[in-house]
């Protein structure tokens, strides 16, 4: 027990004798500059107050001898100025001086009767001194600060009882109230401080994880991009011998190890989608929607209470929804990201601004697809919005679309209150982008059925695709064949060709 409290009392001298590593003037933090000025400005003002007060009181009230009471006045009111940056060798200071002039007033001659062994004068500067304390030393230095003030008071109580007035017990309590008091407020406003710099981080955490799900998702989507393509290059290098007449056994090998590889490349791209893919979400395995879906998510969003208007032009034949088919469409990465930014815009319509009019313009001016999504206003007061805030998953998820086929995106709000949504999209991305393996795909011939043909949905349209070029290359060899002869040919390498196109497209 005795060396726990030997431990205990050498703890708290320590803490008297380390004042605090920083010397920031208090309120330092402080965005106003009023408020990093207000510490100084009080601490003036209750010196140049206390120090003709502390003299007048001394040499008036308890005749103290002037010099003696001037400078008694100056230790115990000088060092508040002190308290702004290092208020603990201001309390050093002052507690000394404080406990000097009390044992000067033992031998004074105008004690008898008066405030002892604090005066008044000692009491208020005495506080604002705990005050200065409290806002930046630790709790044990303030313990050990008012534990001396107690051990003080009663001493001094104890050698002249008859002199004291209670004043003594007096500051006890009121230092003990202010240093709580102080210590709660630091505490509680560096709680805050901690707090909203937790929330700057939690809000860069939260944006950067926005990013990675929406560059995850957009990798998913990115593999059946490629996976259509590779699984072109599979078909048609496996259809190759068969297509192709009186070709070379080093040709037939070439084409051999070029099925290998993209095989190979399949494989490694669905190991590495499995790091991406979560085993539940089935429904990313989906086919991917594009400007011909549309009219579809016009028709749902109308069902959820917007009115939305849809206007679809671009170049080439119309197609059933009015959307654009054939060569001079949009490339496929290009439609998927038309189609989402459409579909995200008109969820924050649904979300922020439900039964507000929205128009929707799909355009392909000068080589680039042009996608506008405006609202008005939500009404009032009859729809009131479903969220007054939102994550930024959407903005987020715009901008790497755009950004990934190179396109620009304007977003922002409408003077009459509404909000628009701009992207512009080159209609077929560099060939570094995703557009590269339809393009090698389509030169080998017959790329889109080919694809269908991988995925086991059309095999013979790729099949007939090769047969063609296979009997126009027969022909051009055999010039003195007669028609039909070249019928016949091509007749039976149709039907070999539509056989192993079949089973190598369900392999």
């Amino acid at each position: 027990m005795v060396p726990d409290l030997r431990d205990g009392v050498r703890s708290l001298g320590t803490a008297l004798a380390t004042p605090a590593a920083s010397h920031e003037p208090l309120l330092g933090h402080a965005s106003s500059r009023l408020v990093r000025r207000l510490p100084y400005v009080l601490a003036f003002a209750f010196t140049v107050a206390l120090l003709p007060s502390t003299v007048q009181l001394l040499t008036n009230d308890y005749k103290m001898p002037g010099g003696l009471a001037g400078a008694l006045g100056v230790a115990q009111t000088a060092p508040l100025l002190l308290a702004v940056t290092r208020p603990l060798p201001a309390w050093w200071i002052v507690f000394t001086a404080d406990l000097v002039g009390a044992l000067t007033l033992l031998a004074a001659d105008g004690t008898a009767g008066r405030p002892w062994p604090w005066p008044p004068t000692v009491i208020v500067g005495y506080l604002v001194l705990c005050l200065a304390l409290a806002l930046r030393e630790s709790r044990r230095t303030l313990l050990a600060v008012w534990l001396a003030t107690v051990t003080a008071s009663i001493t001094l109580g104890f050698v002249a009882p008859e002199r004291s007035e209670g004043t003594n017990v007096l500051l006890i309590v009121l230092s003990g109230a202010v240093l709580l008091l102080g210590a709660t407020l630091r505490e509680r406003a560096e709680a805050q401080r901690r707090l909203a710099e937790q929330e700057t981080i939690s809000e860069a955490e939260r944006a950067q994880r926005t990013l990675l799900e929406e560059r995850a998702r957009i990798a998913r989507e990115l593999h059946d991009v490629v996976a259509h393509h590779m699984s072109v290059i599979t078909v048609q290098a496996d259809s190759a011998p068969y297509r192709i007449a009186e070709m070379t056994p080093e040709a037939r090998e070439e084409f051999g190890s070029i099925a290998a590889t993209a095989r190979e490349s399949l494989t490694e791209m669905r190991r590495l989608l499995g790091v991406l893919r979560s085993e539940h979400s089935r429904g990313e395995r989906d086919p991917q929607p594009g400007l011909e879906r549309l009219e579809q998510l016009v028709e749902a969003t109308v069902r959820a209470g917007v009115p939305t208007e849809l206007s679809v032009s671009l170049p080439g034949d119309e197609g059933e929804n009015g959307t654009a088919v054939g060569g001079s469409g949009p490339a496929p990465a290009v439609a998927l990201s038309a189609y989402r930014i459409v579909q995200e815009a008109l969820a924050n319509v649904v979300r922020h601004a439900p039964g507000a009019r929205t128009r929707i313009s799909v355009t392909a001016p000068e080589d680039q697809l042009s996608v506008l999504v405006v609202n008005g206003p939500s009404p009032e007061p009859e729809a009131a919005p479903l969220e007054t805030a939102g994550t930024g998953h959407g903005l987020v998820g715009m901008r790497e679309r755009v950004r990934l086929v190179g396109g620009s995106l304007e977003v922002g709000p409408l003077p009459d209150g509404g909000f628009r949504v701009a992207a512009r999209l080159p209609l077929h991305p560099p060939v570094t982008a995703l557009e590269e393996p339809q393009e090698t795909a389509e030169d080998a011939g017959n790329g889109t059925d080919g694809a269908d043909g991988a995925d086991g949905a059309d095999g013979e349209n790729t099949g007939n695709a090769g047969n063609e070029q296979a009997a126009d290359a027969g022909e051009a060899k055999g010039g003195g064949q007669n028609p039909k002869d070249r019928q016949d040919t091509k007749d039976r390498q149709d039907s070999k060709s539509r056989q192993d196109t079949k089973g190598s497209a369900t392999g």
